[in-house]
């Protein structure tokens, strides 16, 4: 993992987020727009989706922090792969998949970070590097004239920046776009926090009806009215793009226009940004913690999500971590897991039913509107 600069600062474009909302930059669509429903429920536009977004981009797999230290491992089924993600001796993340070279054994079994130099197979032995280099194997002697450089674990693309683990099933696949929006979470600290909890939600709807909730302001004073609602009254919502990826930032413009918007503690704490990374990841920052939630989507009406909150620290006391326990109830197990998952299989069930043909958008959810634009572009590629 990369060291958190010591005074972290904001990226102009931040910085332009916030300015727009203090300025009263804010310009929405003039109309009202809608998206078929069939895109929701449609098992063979599902199957053109996966084809060329999650088997294509790059996608985030973990944040780094599920790698704090060298030597580590952890396995990850989530995407219809066997993967293992790992950091090496060196200190190098690396996403392999979880396949041992001999018989095509899974290696590792173990979906929690173990700490371990060496890692071996369960079923002969074969012993392999965090880097994914065969270190050794039982009765060498059997296997004459073997090569051990051609039976290493076999790599996929992969990048870490910002504090986030990247990687992609196609070895053309392009992290450019991933790179440009690290700078955002290297402000934020990201790759020095520490990770409180992760858990996966099993979500029986759409993976996009998820994402929805996270491209728009309209629900939350409604959806979350005895959450986290109060707390975003009359708050304006300013984005914009880091090349395929959706930045945005919800504040209060009195109060943003009678502050220094270069002070980062302060405008933090003035500000929610949210990031939605094509095709799907969601990152809500908040002044002192971070939630990622990596969409995993299984079937057209199914979709894994893993949830990851990163604290600045990990909790020295006891009164620590009660407040980091009932941050993490409050919002994983109330305002995304209640709420927000909760809308999207109310969501899906209603547009399953046929009652209606196409969602119909306002023009405070033209984040939606756009995101299902970007979706049928990379379609046509």
């Amino acid at each position: 993992m990369n060291a958190p600069a010591s005074f972290p600062k904001p990226t102009p474009g931040q910085v332009a987020l916030a300015r727009n909302i203090a300025e009263g930059c804010i310009r929405n669509p003039a109309e009202t727009q809608r998206v078929a429903a069939d895109r929701y429920t449609g098992a063979a536009w599902f199957a053109q989706e996966k084809a060329a977004l999650f088997d294509r981009l790059p996608m985030v797999i973990a944040p780094s922090a599920l790698l704090p230290e060298r030597n580590m491992a952890v396995a990850h089924d989530g995407f219809g792969l066997p993967l293992l993600l790992t950091r090496d001796g060196e200190g190098k993340a690396h996403v392999f998949l979880n396949v041992c070279t001999h018989r095509g054994t899974k290696l590792v079994l173990e979906t929690e970070t173990v700490c371990a130099s060496r890692l071996v197979c369960p079923y002969h032995a074969w012993t392999f590097k965090t880097d994914g280099s065969l270190f050794a194997l039982p009765r060498s002697e059997t296997f004459p004239g073997l090569i051990k450089a051609d039976h290493d674990l076999r790599e996929l693309p992969s990048l870490e920046s910002g504090g986030l683990i990247w990687f992609a099933r196609n070895t053309d696949a392009d992290f450019s776009d991933a790179a440009a929006i690290g700078p955002d979470f290297d402000a934020f600290g990201m790759g020095g926090l520490h990770l409180y909890n992760r858990k996966t939600h099993d979500v029986p709807a759409n993976w996009k009806l998820i994402m929805d909730a996270f491209l728009e302001s309209y629900h939350v004073a409604r959806l979350h009215a005895n959450t986290i609602g109060p707390f975003f009254k009359d708050g304006v919502t300013s984005g914009d793009m880091v090349g395929v990826h959706a930045r945005s930032a919800v504040g209060r413009a009195a109060e943003l226009a009678s502050i220094d918007l270069e002070d980062w503690p302060t405008l933090r704490s003035y500000v929610t940004f949210a990031y939605q990374l094509f095709p799907g990841t969601i990152i809500v920052v908040s002044p002192d913690y971070v939630n990622i939630m990596v969409l995993m989507p299984q079937a057209v009406g199914r979709t894994l999500v893993e949830d990851f909150m990163l604290i600045p620290e990990k909790p020295a006391t006891e009164k620590a971590e009660d407040h980091w326990r009932r941050s993490w109830a409050l919002l994983d197990g109330g305002v995304f897991g209640t709420e927000d998952f909760g809308a999207a299989s109310w969501g899906q069930e209603g547009l399953a039913s046929g009652a209606v043909s196409h969602i119909t958008l306002g023009t405070l959810e033209a984040g939606i509107a756009r995101f299902h634009e970007q979706i049928e572009q990379e379609v046509a590629r």
